[in-house]
């Protein structure tokens, strides 16, 4: 389902990072979020078109160490 809804380890886990991070981000609108009842939530449409905006911004270049 495209429009599926997300929590924050969810997300944090499809991009590798801590929850804590996720809803740091999301309160700095830096990932697109939304608060249900003072919890994070995410669409999957949504972090998708994110990742893709980041590869995009960064070139989708791997850094030295990064796996390819």
């Amino acid at each position: 389902m495209t429009d599926a809804i997300l929590e924050a380890e969810e997300v944090a886990e499809m991009l590798r990072v801590h929850p804590r991070t996720i809803m740091r981000l999301a309160s700095q609108g830096k990932i697109p979020g939304f608060k249900v009842g003072g919890q994070w939530r995410f669409r999957r449409e949504a972090i998708d078109q994110y990742i893709r905006e980041q590869e995009q911004q960064h070139g989708g270049q791997n850094r030295k160490g990064d796996v390819p």
